[in-house]
């Protein structure tokens, strides 16, 4: 059987393959489908939300928490903790989660909740105070009431509001019209030690009566007496030198001057005057009346260790 060969490549090829003709450039322009959308040319299409949702089987919508709103007034807790010197906020949200931090009484174990700096926050039971520590003495003159209260009129407050940006408060009252020394602070460790310590702190007045205290009511007072059932003992009672018999100075450590009050009245004496000369260690020295100024570390420090 006779073959043919083909002259210039124009013949047909042997068999019954046939070749196809290519053409690279049609087969770019045909669409080829991909996981990644339909590829045009070299540029992939991406899926649009809508076609995503389309092919996924439907979802209940899940419902959106209410959002807290944003209020200046409020810290995370973690940074509360850090600013009191208690440990970083890194080991303060450690803390909060193991249950070791409780706001207003109550156990806070959410990572990002928000407290108000007015808020009682305790840390493994003690309170603690994101603010600097600040200790104030303050000359008092007479006409202030020893208070917090906006509505009394003018307080203490009014006289210690230039000293400190902290939220200082009174350790202890004196009277509208009494005179002397007032401690103010943010350390709850220095207010318990003057409030809910056996020891407590002492303090010493200057008094004045209307008449001379009798040598009986002297000795009287000097070796405690009872009110009303009640046990009315001082530290020390003297005489001031060189003044009359009707000044005296008396130290207690009660914070208050009621213990003041129902010994004289008790012993049928009016107070013309009350004056706090001292407190503790700190005295009046250098402070003129109407006057405050910031302890110094070393007096700070030697506070803390009576």
């Amino acid at each position: 059987m006779s073959r043919h060969q083909g002259t210039g490549g124009k013949g047909k090829s042997s068999g019954n393959r046939q070749s196809k003709p290519t053409n690279k450039k049609a087969g770019a322009r045909q669409g080829k489908s991909s996981d990644k959308g339909t590829v045009r040319g070299n540029a992939p299409i991406k899926k649009t939300s809508s076609d995503k949702a389309a092919a996924s089987p439907s979802k209940p919508a899940s419902p959106s928490k209410p959002s807290r709103p944003s209020n200046p007034d409020e810290i995370r807790l973690n940074k509360y903790i850090a600013n009191s010197g208690m440990c970083s906020r890194r080991d303060a949200d450690m803390h909060i989660t193991v249950g070791s931090v409780s706001v207003n009484g109550e156990v806070i174990t959410e990572m990002g909740y928000k407290v108000k700096l007015d808020d009682e926050v305790r840390f493994d039971g003690a309170r603690i105070n994101p603010e600097k520590k600040t200790y104030v003495l303050l000359n008092k003159p007479k006409g202030f009431a020893t208070t917090t209260s906006q509505s009394k009129g003018r307080t203490v407050m009014d006289l210690v509001a230039n000293a400190t940006s902290a939220r200082i408060q009174p350790i202890g009252r004196l009277g509208r019209n009494s005179t002397g020394l007032l401690l103010f602070t943010n350390d709850d460790v220095i207010t318990n030690k003057f409030t809910k310590s056996k020891n407590g702190v002492s303090r010493l007045f200057e008094i004045e009566l209307d008449k001379a205290l009798k040598y009986e009511d002297f000795k009287k007072i000097q070796e405690g007496f009872k009110v009303a059932g009640k046990l009315v003992a001082v530290e020390e009672i003297s005489y001031i030198h060189d003044a009359p018999k009707s000044k005296i100075g008396l130290k207690i450590k009660n914070i208050g001057n009621i213990i003041i009050h129902t010994i004289f009245d008790e012993l049928k004496y009016e107070i013309v005057r009350i004056d706090c000369v001292a407190i503790g260690h700190l005295t009046k020295k250098d402070l003129p009346r109407g006057h405050w100024k910031h302890l110094t570390t070393q007096e700070i420090n030697t506070l803390k260790m009576i």
